[in-house]
């Protein structure tokens, strides 16, 4: 089960008409694979675009390969009470074996009231190795009128074997400009603030919309103060504040159950304004800008740096990110690049 959501059919997906139209296709043919890999950076449509198909294969009154969002089947799955529907995330930082065992004793039944079980694994490659080797035994004997569906951000992150056996389907990110409009006309943002918001996101829908509930314009005063003062601490200050990092990121995950998420955030921020300096330092058109309303700051400081420590701390915390989404070691990770972008300041 899942928490209730608004019914999103195939048509309103923001941006992934390759994956949609693919997704239409296999429908209409009848012919469903009974594994598919979805894979794209979080908060593109992945699990909308997973629950979509849900409701097209399973609706009473499909109309061109979309779910009608009023049949008992649409409406089950919007209230988050479809019982042929099974959603798997990380308990803690990891997918554990005993999740994939319960997942199997499920696919041993039948579908209770639809024409086809489907089963979600959100962040599959958080997946233990002992998790990953009991799924990749369904995968080799897949049960009947049973759809697995793997959510990843780097299908290199899951075994070979597992990929090998699933329809992988790429999911691209989102234009800034589509981004922005949406956050426009669904958030009521001022176009300079929504246009800021679209660009640090990268390409996530997803992301977007969190940082707004969030108050990113506040959150982006206080992570760009703290990456001011870090030339002037010393290396214990230094380790410190990663450490106060790291520990709220635990304490934030603890409550939301998302792991990493403040610390991308704070990276994501830290990376916007290097690739800023980066671009006023090579005389780059304003209009080019994320924090375009910090642009007076941005000169003063690029003064004071070069070309070579730019681009070096920009694909430090780039890294960083990646890190991150492959489940790495918070503290060390969030120490090595405060060291690191300290020493290069």
């Amino acid at each position: 089960m899942f928490n209730k959501t608004d019914f999103i059919p195939f048509s309103g997906i923001l941006c992934q008409e390759r994956a949609v139209e693919f997704l239409r296709r296999v429908i209409s043919r009848g012919k469903i694979p009974h594994a598919y890999l979805f894979a794209g950076i979080p908060g593109i449509g992945k699990t909308t675009a997973a629950l979509a198909l849900t409701g097209a294969i399973n609706c009473q009154q499909q109309i061109e390969g979309e779910g009608c969002a009023q049949c008992p089947s649409c409406r089950q799955i919007a209230s988050g009470n479809f019982p042929d529907l099974h959603m798997i995330e990380p308990d803690g930082q990891n997918i554990k074996i005993e999740q994939i065992r319960e997942l199997n004793r499920i696919l041993g039944f039948k579908p209770l009231s639809g024409k086809y079980r489907v089963s979600i694994i959100r962040q599959a490659e958080t997946m233990t190795e002992e998790a990953a080797n009991s799924l990749l035994k369904i995968l080799e004997e897949p049960p009947q009128n049973n759809i697995l569906i793997l959510n990843v951000t780097e299908p290199q992150a899951l075994f070979p074997t597992i990929v090998s056996r699933c329809q992988k389907i790429l999911f691209r990110p989102i234009p800034v400009q589509a981004i922005a409009d949406w956050l426009i006309v669904q958030q009521a943002m001022e176009k300079e603030e929504a246009t800021a918001l679209a660009r640090i996101s990268e390409g996530s829908l997803g992301r977007a919309i969190r940082m707004c509930d969030e108050g990113f314009f506040e959150m982006r005063e206080e992570f760009l103060s703290d990456l001011m003062q870090l030339p002037n601490l010393t290396l214990e200050q230094t380790l410190d504040k990663a450490l106060q990092y790291a520990r709220k990121d635990k304490k934030g995950a603890g409550e939301t159950g998302n792991t990493g998420a403040n610390l991308f955030e704070l990276l994501s921020i830290w990376k916007s304004w290097y690739r800023d300096l980066l671009f006023v330092k090579l005389k780059c058109p304003s209009h080019l800008l994320i924090n375009v309303d910090f642009s007076r700051k941005l000169q003063n400081i690029s003064r004071h740096t070069n070309i070579e420590s730019l681009m070096e701390s920009f694909f430090i915390l780039d890294q960083s990110q990646r890190d991150l989404l492959q489940n790495r070691n918070l503290d060390l990770l969030i120490e090595n690049a405060f060291l690191s972008l300290r020493r290069l300041a």
